[in-house]
């Protein structure tokens, strides 16, 4: 397995200056947000020069690249043009994970089936992976629904948060869906809170990556920790790397 950070644990730094912070806190693998709103890349202007945007991920410093996260907020056609054009990204920089977010609570379930085959079939083309992400308040919340969207998509993975899982009452069992695991994202949590500092919640990082070592799983586990009021950030950046590293 391998630990590595998101560029979103630095959400307000450009992308330069997060791989400085990384490599400063010895991290050696990154996941880089291609978001349209919130990322360091946007989906819209990749669409528009492809060979730009591999050029800047391959400026990463020491830091490879082993996944990205894609949220585009376009529709229609160019919603799919612009998925296109982040797969052959992926392709360009040598990327297997695309990481992308269920539909909402209340999608149709046959139009979030279509709309994930024609994500995988996109992705495949370019030999990417599409890791869709467990998350509150989206499909991909029940573990149930997950594991039926899986079964019914051919290639999809799963991006695996299990703070999602924890923040609940009655926390949720995730151990139907490890098998499908293409991607990890880890903070630490509790059923009242979805991000504490690191040790002081209730995510079992030992036993989950003994659970993922069972299905052979030989991916990345993403530190995603946002900034917290009051907490040394970096110092929470490096305990959970630490953690990580320790726990492999």
């Amino acid at each position: 397995m391998l630990v590595a950070a998101s560029t979103e644990c630095f959400p307000d730094l450009s992308l330069p200056e997060v791989t400085t912070r990384l490599v400063d806190l010895e991290f050696s693998r990154v996941e880089i947000a291609l978001h349209e709103k919130d990322g360091h890349l946007k989906p819209s202007e990749i669409v528009r020069d492809v060979d730009h945007a591999a050029d800047v991920c391959r400026h990463t410093q020491r830091l490879t690249p082993i996944a990205y996260s894609v949220d585009i907020q376009a529709e229609g056609d160019e919603y799919y043009r612009q998925f296109a054009a982040c797969c052959r990204l992926a392709k360009a920089t040598k990327v297997v994970i695309l990481v992308v977010r269920g539909a909402e609570l209340g999608t149709p379930f046959n139009a979030e089936v279509e709309r994930l085959r024609e994500l995988v079939t996109l992705a495949t083309a370019e030999g990417a992976v599409v890791a869709v992400k467990t998350e509150a308040g989206r499909v991909t919340a029940d573990p149930d629904t997950l594991k039926v969207l899986c079964d019914n998509v051919n290639g999809l993975g799963v991006t695996l948060d299990p703070s999602h899982f924890v923040f609940q009452e009655p926390k949720i069992n995730y151990e139907s869906i490890l098998k499908y695991v293409a991607h990890v994202h880890l903070r630490d949590t509790t059923k009242d809170q979805f991000q504490v500092r690191v040790g002081q919640g209730k995510v079992e990082y030992g036993r989950l990556i003994a659970q993922l070592a069972q299905e052979r799983y030989e991916r990345g586990l993403c530190v995603h920790i946002a900034p917290m009021e009051g907490v040394d950030h970096l110092a929470e950046l490096r305990k959970l790397r630490l953690l990580l590293e320790s726990s492999l």
